[in-house]
Parts: structure tokens; C-alpha cells; sequence
């Protein structure tokens, strides 16, 4: 039986008090934990077309770049590892770092009117806004709604990403819950406002829990064991187990069981409108580090799962989604390969960096490739450069130099 979870909506972390799910929301009456210091009003600047920008994270700091020059627009400082996660509303990036998430302004956003838009560039700059956290973990965003994990403390928090617009004035309303117990989990927050999340310890994870925002257990499953990750076929979400996948639809949980006895999936790449996740496949349970040459292609319509045999092997920076939805690997081999999840085959390959080989440690600088619209940008640490793919053409258009070497990308369209 899994124990209740508690929650606390719009209220200081700091002063979560033990309760029943159902019974906290409505008392809320002091300010998240949550910091911003309103700054004065930023000058925005009306462009002719939208301007991409990307930002990488290095070992002390974050850069702001202009993605069709390469020039270095904001050097932030900082201390610790940083992680960069999109924020969901095409101009933030949030930094999970030491303390907690901070939202990263990268100053470059379209505000569409019907049949036409109107491109607009300010300087990026790192808020004030910050969600607290004692070991800042999984960002999702999703719907609308942005969702924050503190591995350290079990507490989640969302917000509507549209919000972050207004930072200049006040800082978004936050809901916060406490899960029963911390863990290296993840939760969202879906269309309808449940919360879905991963249900675990420090010492083990083994299942999802769907709950409404009040607290009612909508639905429960503890057949996730090493439950990680989690990625949106449409509407449906997808999260990794070490023998298999479970698919969560609205209120209806399935399991997807891996050919092998272990065959963990941990990490995954979905699509807004393609009915599969892509996900990565490991099978040795004792590898200090396994190096694996297979993906999963999982359709969430019949809870299936095929694997797909690559030529090279990868790591869990190198998944993500071709516009059309065909999957997309960065191989060791330094190939961009394209996986056609139809028939859960490669179609295509295209050399892009130098073959390299797999760190031990996860944070350690290794390639990875971010897709944002019609391109792609690959990061090749050894020349501490970033290569644009157009996926058009399925070509190398660029090849941007940088400063320093490149850990994390997280790019926006503009």
C-alpha cells in the first residue's frame, strides 16, 4: 500500500506541514518559496524574423548564444554543474544548479497573431526568479504547466510557464506537493491539473501514482521497478523501468514488458503529435557502465515495444525526435541516426563529429544533439563546437566556434 501523499498549494516549502493529500490545499494563505526581485522594465526590440538562441552550460557558468552568428551574447558565472531545461514557453530555459531552479531569460521570443507573428529580442540575463530546492532534479514541461523535482526533499513544484512572461512584475503562482519520500524521482503536472509521479525512496523506485491536485488517488502501479524518466507521446505519458515502460493514459496505467528480464529503458524522447517514444535499452544489471547499441520504439496506442539494432553505441544525451517524429540517435560513431519508428528500422545516417567514446562519469562533457524546429545542433566538446543539421535537407548548414566547452544545450526557436 503506498502511503498518501501531502500537499501544500502556493505556500512556503520551508513550512510544509504533515496532513492528509486532500486537506492542505485550501489553507494556503503565505508566499511560495519562490524568489524574484521585480528589476526594472527590459527594452525589447521589434525583428524582422525570429532570432534562435541557444544556451550552454560549462564547467562555471552558462553562455547565451546567437544561433545564426554564434556570437556570445550573455557569460554568466557560476559555480557547481549546471543542467539546462526548456521551460516550456520558447524563451526560458530553467538552471538547475546548486540551491535550486533558476529561470534563464534568453531574450529572444514570437508573439503570434493568427495568421502572422511579431518577432521580438531584449539581452538575456539570469533572473531573479529561483523555486528553491536542496538537489534540483527533473524538469518536465508539458501542457502548459512546468514541473520541478527536488531529489533532496520529495517536494514538487509547477507553474504556468506563460507566467514567466511577467517576471519583471511578480513571480509566478506556485503549487507545490511533498511526496511521502524523497528520491531520484520525476512528477508533471497534466491538462487536467493531476499529478503524475514517480513513487520511490533513496534506496529504490518501483512504481507511478496519478493523483488529482487535491489529492485523490486516481490510479497506481508498482510495477515500475527503477522507475526513470518520463517522456509525451500527444497527451500520453511514457516512464522508464528496468523491465520495460508503463504508458499512462489519463487515468489508465499500463505496463510494457522488455523482451529481456532486465531490460531497463531510463531514458526517453517523445513527440507532440507521434503516437511513439523513442528509449534507450540497456540489458547487464551489474555493468559499471554499458554501452548499449539498441533503442526501443514504443507505441503507446498498443503498448508495444520493438528494438532497433544501431551501428553504433550512445548515451542519454543523444535521443530525440525528427519534426515528422521519426526518432533521432547521436551514435559514439558521430553519426546522426535516423530511426523510422514505423517499422522500428534506421533509414538514414549523417556523420557529423569526430567518433568518441563514453565517459564513466555521467558529467563529464559528451556530445549530445538538441532539436529545435527544423534543425539540430549537435555539441562536439573535443573542438568545443556546436554543427547545426538543417533536417530539411539532412545536411550540416554550420558550424558554431565556442568560448568554452560545452556541457548542456537548450536552444529556442525565437
Amino acid at each position: 500500500m503506498l502511503n498518501r501523499s501531502r500537499v501544500l498549494l502556493a505556500t512556503a516549502v520551508s513550512t510544509l506541514a504533515s496532513c492528509s493529500l486532500a486537506a492542505c490545499g485550501t489553507e494556503a494563505s503565505e508566499e511560495p518559496d519562490a524568489t524574484t526581485t521585480p528589476s526594472p522594465s527590459v527594452t525589447a526590440v521589434e525583428a524582422t524574423t525570429a532570432q534562435p538562441r541557444l544556451a550552454v552550460s560549462y564547467d562555471g557558468g552558462v553562455l547565451v548564444l546567437d544561433a545564426a552568428t554564434g556570437d556570445v551574447l550573455l557569460d554568466h558565472e557560476s559555480e557547481g554543474f549546471l543542467r539546462l531545461s526548456p521551460a516550456g514557453d520558447g524563451r526560458h530555459v530553467m538552471v538547475s544548479g546548486p540551491g535550486g531552479f533558476t529561470a534563464l531569460d534568453l531574450g529572444s521570443w514570437t508573439d503570434e497573431h493568427g495568421d502572422h507573428g511579431h518577432s521580438w529580442t531584449t539581452d538575456p540575463r539570469l533572473t531573479d526568479f529561483t523555486v528553491a530546492a536542496e538537489e534540483p532534479g527533473h524538469v518536465v514541461a508539458h501542457g502548459g504547466r512546468t514541473t520541478l523535482f527536488d531529489d533532496g526533499t520529495g517536494i514538487v513544484t509547477a507553474f504556468d510557464d506563460a507566467e514567466l512572461e511577467h517576471l519583471d512584475e511578480h513571480a509566478p503562482e506556485l503549487d507545490t506537493w511533498e511526496l511521502p519520500e524523497a528520491h531520484h524521482g520525476v512528477a508533471v503536472q497534466d491538462e487536467l491539473g493531476n499529478l503524475i509521479h514517480t513513487v520511490g525512496d533513496e534506496e529504490s523506485r518501483s512504481g507511478i501514482r496519478v493523483a488529482t491536485a487535491s489529492g485523490n488517488e486516481l490510479a497506481v502501479t508498482d510495477e515500475c521497478p527503477g522507475v526513470h524518466g518520463e517522456a509525451y507521446a500527444g497527451d500520453v505519458a511514457v516512464f522508464g523501468c528496468e523491465d520495460g515502460v508503463v504508458v499512462v493514459d489519463g487515468r489508465t496505467i499500463s505496463k510494457v514488458t522488455s523482451p529481456d528480464a532486465y531490460g531497463r529503458i531510463g531514458n526517453q524522447a517523445g513527440h507532440e503529435t507521434s503516437p511513439f517514444v523513442l528509449g534507450d535499452y540497456k540489458v547487464d544489471p551489474d555493468a559499471e557502465l554499458e554501452r548499449p547499441t539498441r533503442v526501443t520504439v514504443i507505441d503507446t496506442r498498443d503498448a508495444s515495444l520493438r528494438l532497433v539494432d544501431l551501428p553504433a553505441s550512445y548515451t542519454f544525451r543523444s535521443l530525440d525526435r525528427m519534426p515528422d517524429g521519426d526518432g533521432l540517435v547521436l551514435g559514439t560513431d558521430g553519426s546522426l541516426h535516423v530511426v523510422d519508428v514505423e517499422t522500428a528500422r534506421v533509414s538514414r545516417s549523417l556523420p557529423v563529429t569526430a567518433a568518441w567514446r563514453e565517459p564513466m562519469d555521467w558529467q563529464v562533457a559528451r556530445p549530445l544533439v538538441e532539436v529545435v524546429g527544423e534543425l539540430a545542433y549537435v555539441t562536439e566538446p573535443a573542438t568545443s563546437q556546436v554543427h547545426v543539421v538543417d533536417l530539411g535537407t539532412f545536411k550540416v548548414v554550420d558550424t558554431l566556434e565556442l568560448p568554452q566547452v560545452p556541457m548542456e544545450l537548450s536552444a529556442v526557436t525565437g
